[in-house]
């Protein structure tokens, strides 16, 4: 554990990326929380650590926020060191200049919205006549202009953690960051705070960092998504890549949903394609064409992920196909049918057409897209 100082550096120049964790690593007693994590994002960027409970995502928010210590590594923000424990640097919370956006709202229920959002500029000792046009500012963007009078406690849910927000944007911060703030909303008001947080973060061009293991919030949110696991970054990349390029089968699983099944490399094809011969839990095997993580060569074990949206379904053979499955459950949802096919002790996920006509218990053909079926790291 590094002794802490006061003391902090900025580098002779900014870096091309703002905020840059270097080699992090943070122990719990004999539990390595985080394990060597390094990323870097731009200025104004929006970044979502996603993963489930355990994965290390929040004390990374934490150790870049300076609420937790750490054990190795460095972390620094347009050239300024919050803490580096090898040269002896730990900036204090209060001196990062970063806004937080939490779970609970964390704002006071004897105050009034304007009061709960002023509080960090007066604690700056801003000009009055500075504060109340600030507070005004914000409290229009995050739509509470007409509340500014009420007590926190007289707002719903939702309001009071718009309210939240407004105050941790209100002294223009470094950075912002968010640990899980709509977990505790209903779902409809959840849909709709995701795309307000990104429309206000986008307006007020805070650098961001955002926590959650809700997928959803993660592509809708975010410029850059790291999924988590154990402590270390299992991928990092942009919402498409990160769903429709997964480099290994955790991933694939975590976002979205996916057909996972093992399989072996059998065949080189062209332009990055191979043949993989896939095996059910029962010994039904199937050969399909697949695009094949850079480092594969035949006999190298995989699994092949495909989205339910990539397999097409249809009662009647249409070559080549491998797979001959029975329909378990075929669900109507609006825009499309929900389906399970079983196969070879294999249950297919398949999301089909509107008016597709689906029987349980009938036979179809399944035919996956080569384009969209990824052979990928176990």
């Amino acid at each position: 554990m590094q002794s802490p100082s006061q003391a902090a550096t900025v580098e002779p120049s900014a870096p091309a990326e703002y905020l840059e964790v270097k080699s992090l690593i943070k122990w719990f007693g004999k539990d390595r929380a985080v394990d060597n994590v390094s990323f870097s994002i731009p200025k104004g960027h929006f970044l979502t650590l996603l993963g489930p409970s355990g994965c290390g995502k929040t004390t990374t928010l934490m150790s870049i926020a300076g609420l937790h210590s750490i054990d190795s590594g460095s972390i620094s923000v347009g050239g300024l060191v919050y803490t580096d424990p090898k040269r002896g640097l730990f900036l204090a919370p209060e001196q990062r200049d970063i806004g937080m956006v939490f779970q609970s709202y964390a704002i006071w229920p004897h105050m009034t919205v304007a009061q709960n959002v002023a509080y960090p500029l007066e604690i700056r000792k801003v000009e009055r006549s500075e504060i109340e046009a600030r507070v005004a500012e914000v409290l229009k963007l995050v739509g509470l202009a007409d509340f500014a009078d009420k007590l926190a406690t007289q707002l719903s849910g939702g309001q009071q953690q718009r309210a939240s927000l407004a105050r941790a944007i209100v002294a223009k911060p470094r950075l912002l960051l968010f640990d899980e703030p709509l977990s505790n909303l209903d779902l409809k008001l959840r849909e709709k705070m995701r795309v307000e947080l990104k429309r206000i973060q986008k307006e007020v061009g805070i650098t961001s960092i955002y926590v959650t293991h809700d997928q959803s919030e993660a592509l809708v949110m975010s410029d850059d998504i790291i999924v988590m696991s154990k402590g270390r970054i299992e991928q990092k990349g942009g919402p498409v890549d990160i769903y429709t390029r997964p480099v290994n089968s955790y991933v694939s699983n975590f976002i979205g949903v996916a057909n996972l099944l093992k399989g072996r490399v059998v065949s080189m094809l062209d332009h990055g394609f191979g043949e993989v011969e896939v095996e059910t839990p029962d010994n039904t095997k199937a050969l399909l064409a697949a695009k094949l993580h850079v480092d594969m060569k035949p006999g190298s074990e995989t699994v092949l992920s495909i989205r339910p949206e990539n397999v097409k379904i249809t009662r009647s053979y249409e070559g080549p196909v491998s797979i001959v499955g029975k329909v378990e459950q075929a669900i109507f949802l609006g825009n499309c049918i929900d389906a399970r096919v079983s196969w070879g002790g294999f249950e297919w996920k398949v999301l089909a057409h509107p008016r597709t006509q689906l029987v349980e218990g009938e036979k179809v053909f399944l035919k996956p897209d080569p384009a969209h079926t990824l052979a990928v790291r176990p």
